[in-house]
């Protein structure tokens, strides 16, 4: 718990997760709503479902990289 209090560990890593989900099923909801909402949208539907979760995950990717990258620094500071 004293990591958490001094910022030793990171909680974000573990939200992340989570987030991703949220942005997979807000994605899944808005390409399948613009899909059959109009007549003419569902190849945009298809974009935004393809696109949205192409977005999403290189998103988090991203964010877990920097993480990692924090973690590894750490290691290295620490070696010393």
């Amino acid at each position: 718990m004293k990591n958490l209090f001094f910022f030793d560990a990171m909680l974000t890593p573990k939200i992340i997760t989570f987030v991703y989900w949220l942005l997979l099923l807000s994605v899944a909801i808005s390409g399948l709503t613009m899909m059959f909402s109009s007549y003419g949208s569902f190849l945009g539907g298809l974009g935004t479902l393809i696109g949205g979760a192409i977005a999403a995950r290189i998103w988090c990717e991203l964010m877990i990289v920097l993480f990692k990258i924090h973690e590894n620094l750490q290691k290295i500071a620490n070696r010393d």
